[in-house]
């Protein structure tokens, strides 16, 4: 059974995601804004934040609010924070790829308690809460695969090559992963690998660069489904410091290691 906070999570997410589906179905007519090298925003973009600001602050208009478009409310109830990616995997979007999904955590106290992450397209609805698993549309529960060396692992990253330091260092990690590994895949969308790590589907994750938006739904499911989640230092992970690595505890452990090699 969902809790009264995660069934108004759910509603916002799908709310946002019946927008998203109408602009994606007409892609070609979106008016698009450069908002960085290889990182575009888009009015599907701003309205998606702005219907699922709209339904969690009128469900509970005590809390803060902090979104991936630069909406940010600092609250009244002094615990309590939606954390919001509206549209994660925006170049996805753009092009016609349909993987991308509506990501949003709730923060109480600083910690992670419930997140949802739902692709409209696929309809796929990734829940957790903290304590109650991780859920795929509400009847599957969701284990991280089991898999126990990183050479049968299939492992997901999000790398650029923009020449920055960040983006320099992981065409190194990945150069050193990608022989030790069955396989490498980028989709485009930090919310979707979390998810499909959560799902099995993927056995290893790893990144930098994130933003707590990338990182916090899927934060969650992740431990919820009985992953492991750290930063390169090894420590647990967080939604500050814009590193994670995640897989089951034995892959997990293996890619760190593995990174490290490298200076990860």
């Amino acid at each position: 059974m969902r809790s009264a906070l995660l069934n108004i999570m759910v509603g916002a997410a799908t709310k946002a995601g019946r927008s998203l589906t109408k602009d994606f179905n007409e892609v070609e007519n979106l008016q698009v804004s450069v908002k960085g090298p290889a990182d575009f925003v888009s009015n599907a973009d701003r309205r998606a934040e702005e219907i699922v600001f709209t339904e969690l602050q009128k469900a509970r208009p005590t809390y803060g609010f902090l979104g991936e478009e630069g909406t940010e409310v600092a609250g009244t109830d002094g615990q309590h924070r939606w954390i919001v990616d509206p549209l994660d995997g925006t170049t996805n979007f753009l092009h016609g790829v349909p993987l991308f999904a509506v990501a949003i955590a709730l923060e109480r106290n600083q910690e992670i308690v419930a997140s949802v992450i739902y692709n409209p397209v696929m309809d796929e609805l990734y829940t957790a809460e903290k304590g109650g698993g991780a859920w795929l549309s509400d009847r599957r529960r969701l284990r991280v695969a089991n898999r126990k060396h990183l050479a049968d692992a299939l492992i997901v990253t999000g790398i650029n090559s923009q020449g920055r330091a960040l983006d320099v260092q992981a065409l190194k990690q990945l150069a050193h992963v990608t022989p030790a590994a069955a396989g490498i895949r980028r989709t485009g969308s930090a919310s979707t690998d979390l998810a499909w790590l959560a799902a099995g589907r993927f056995d290893g994750y790893w990144e930098a660069g994130l933003k707590p938006w990338d990182v916090a739904p899927g934060l969650l499911l992740v431990k919820e489904a009985g992953g492991t989640i750290s930063d390169f230092q090894g420590k647990p992970g967080s939604i500050w410091n814009g590193e994670v690595v995640a897989g089951n505890e034995t892959i997990q452990g293996q890619l760190l290691k593995s990174l490290r090699a490298v200076g990860g």
